[in-house]
């Protein structure tokens, strides 16, 4: 099995996969802009628009993924099947990222919508708590696929899988509507919400646990961590 720290070199030693990487730098920082003023329009009272065009900015993500994908056909029409991992990896990394572009669109489609400030109700520290996991998430991500650190993979992933639970947990409450604080709109909204961060969370490990995982097993837990 080939290890990251082996992918991750071959991605800097070959010309188009290193250009391809650079590529999927720029779309994580681009989607973490994205999620961060999509947010900010739906939860802080004082936004009142935004700073970035959303949906331009998605379609330079879209953009980035068809030229990294052009970029790793192009290794693989030199390396063949020799050296094949190291392309798939990076094509699902890049998967990733334009997926969490898509759910950061939908929260900023909630946010213009929805006509105030998002109040989540007695879910609002629980709510706060799922948006620094992804804000963490979002954080720490780059300097763990560059440093090619297991132990900091496991770490992060370990720490932050409980968003999954965390938010269904809320939908399920939510669905019960007994709340009567809450009205219909607002309780779609928050559910929605949650929703859209559990998944981008989701894509964020899912481009983590490429560190710790053969290709066929990226997305999933890891079975053996005594290697």
């Amino acid at each position: 099995m080939m290890r990251f720290r082996e992918i991750y070199e071959i991605w800097r030693r070959d010309n188009s996969l290193n250009l391809a990487l650079k590529e999927s730098y720029e779309m994580l920082e681009k989607t973490h802009s994205m999620f961060q003023e999509s947010v900010n329009l739906l939860r802080d009272v004082a936004t009142t628009r935004m700073n970035l065009n959303i949906y331009e900015e998605d379609q330079g993500i879209n953009a980035y993924q068809i030229q990294v994908r052009r970029r790793v056909l192009r290794y693989l029409a030199i390396a063949g099947m020799v050296d094949l991992v190291p392309g798939l990896v990076l094509t699902s990394i890049v998967i990733d990222i334009e997926r969490i572009g898509d759910y950061t669109k939908n929260i900023s489609e909630l946010a213009t919508t929805y006509p105030r400030k998002l109040d989540c109700g007695r879910f609002e520290q629980r709510v706060g708590d799922v948006e620094q996991i992804v804000e963490k998430l979002f954080g720490e991500i780059r300097g763990i696929l560059e440093s090619s650190n297991r132990q900091a993979a496991r770490r992060l992933i370990d720490e932050c899988s409980g968003i999954r639970t965390d938010v269904d947990e809320i939908i399920a409450e939510l669905v019960k509507g007994d709340d009567e604080s809450m009205g219909g709109a607002q309780t779609a909204v928050v559910a929605l919400y949650v929703r859209y961060l559990k998944r981008v969370g989701a894509h964020l490990l899912n481009i983590l646990s490429s560190v710790v995982n053969p290709f066929e097993r990226i997305g999933y837990r890891e079975q053996d961590q005594t290697q």
